[in-house]
């Protein structure tokens, strides 16, 4: 497949990574020319520095992974990502929220993030794995009205990532207006066509060189 590496934002999010960890990943994105790099919010003034130049992304992720923390505070980390070079945000939803029903506040919180972000680009983690069928699609909906430009499958966090059936729910409720980022458990280049053919626009993955070296 043509292209495959702008697909991939190239990510590191383990809490154990260290200033070595990062500059090999940035190292790693542009010999692939990977889309982005995706590392937690205490990196990415690091990574806007060494990616300075070049056509990789920086983004980062906010309320991760649990996306239980307040709106206020999403905002701010936003700003803060923002303010230090991030040029996407993936925000995790309020999990809680969706599982009672509540998607006034599901929105809201979301919105909350886009307009702290100032036009740079939102993905809205809905952690599909503890979310129903009906679920996802109610939180890809939430996302579409709050504006934000992605949906996305998972953290990588919780007990599975990324499955076909929920990018295809995600893809199947979006349509054109939104992208859907596949994340979680890719790391073959099997695996990423898959998802690709289900509709994913963008992989998460740690295993970008292994998925494109493949091909």
């Amino acid at each position: 497949m043509k292209n495959l590496n702008k697909y991939i934002d190239h990510t590191l999010l383990k809490p154990q990574a260290q200033q070595k960890d990062i500059e090999a990943l940035c190292k790693e994105a542009k010999n692939h020319d990977f889309f982005a790099v995706c590392v937690n919010p205490h990196w990415v003034k690091l990574a806007s520095s060494l990616l300075e130049g070049s056509d990789v992304a920086v983004c980062t992720v906010v309320g991760f992974p649990l996306g239980a923390t307040l709106s206020t505070v999403k905002a701010f980390e936003t700003r803060m990502c923002v303010d230090n070079g991030a040029t996407e945000i993936d925000m995790v939803i309020n999990i809680g929220a969706a599982k009672n029903g509540d998607w006034d506040l599901v929105q809201d919180d979301i919105a909350t993030v886009v307009e702290a972000a100032s036009g740079r680009l939102v993905k809205v983690i809905l952690e599909t794995c503890l979310l129903s069928p009906e679920e996802i699609k109610k939180a890809s909906q939430a996302a579409m009205k709050a504006k934000a430009q992605y949906v996305k499958t998972s953290t990588g966090f919780s007990h599975e990532g990324a499955t076909l059936e929920a990018v295809k729910i995600m893809k199947e409720t979006v349509g054109d207006h939104l992208s859907v980022k596949a994340s979680g458990g890719i790391r073959n280049y099997e695996d990423a066509i898959k998802m690709i053919e289900a509709g994913a626009d963008r992989l998460g993955t740690s295993s970008g060189i292994a998925i494109v070296s493949s091909q």
